[in-house]
């Protein structure tokens, strides 16, 4: 569970990077934000705190990287939850404000959804403890379709508490998401190839 891990160098780099990537103040119709000063930069650490520790500490020992994200992206507690988190192409970046490690994500590429009809946000790397999207606890059928048409998600499900919902999808493919909610529709394209977004804040339902 260990492997994989690593505690990373600055404080300061830590918030830094994650208020680059991370969720923006939320504005009608912003468009992602583009990381290019943070794509590959890592957010870092002050001291020497354990890696079992710091997940310990948040309730988050023994869980694997898909385990943790899960957990806290569906978390009902309100928006901001007193951590840090955020989801990158491969791996989960989990820090308590002092120290921060990072845990693998496997074979799938995570990417959550924000539908939304009037206001959105900017954001490319996935805040797990700090995204907050529009419709909360709101009904919606997704499907979600390769490049070729292939169907890889059809279901209906209900957004989070944070307005969001995710999914786990193959690695390097394109497609497009559509969404569908009390009678509105919407679709936009997206990519699961390296430097994509982990973060989906521009579906707009009409």
């Amino acid at each position: 569970m260990m492997t994989g891990m690593r505690r990373l160098p600055v404080l300061v780099a830590l918030v830094v990077s994650l208020a680059l990537v991370g969720c923006g103040a939320s504005t009608p119709d912003a468009a992602p934000t583009s990381p290019a000063a943070t794509t590959g930069a890592e957010p870092s650490s002050a001291t020497d705190g354990d890696p079992g520790d710091v997940l310990a500490d948040l309730g988050l020992a023994g869980l694997t990287g898909r385990e943790i994200v899960d957990r806290l992206d569906a978390s009902t507690d309100t928006r901001p939850l007193d951590l840090v988190a955020s989801v990158r192409e491969d791996e989960v970046l989990v820090g308590d404000g002092t120290s921060e490690v990072t845990v693998p994500l496997g074979d799938e590429f995570y990417m959550s959804v924000a539908p939304y009809v009037q206001t959105t946000h900017e954001c490319f790397f996935h805040s797990l403890a700090g995204c907050q999207g529009e419709l909360v606890d709101a009904p919606v059928e997704v499907r979600i379709v390769d490049a070729d048409g292939a169907v890889l998600v059809e279901e209906s499900t209900t957004t989070w508490t944070n307005g969001f919902v995710g999914f786990w999808l193959p690695r390097g493919i394109e497609g497009e998401i559509e969404v569908e909610h009390d009678g509105r529709r919407g679709s936009v394209p997206f990519s699961t190839t390296p430097g994509s977004p982990t973060c989906v804040t521009t579906l707009r339902l009409t």
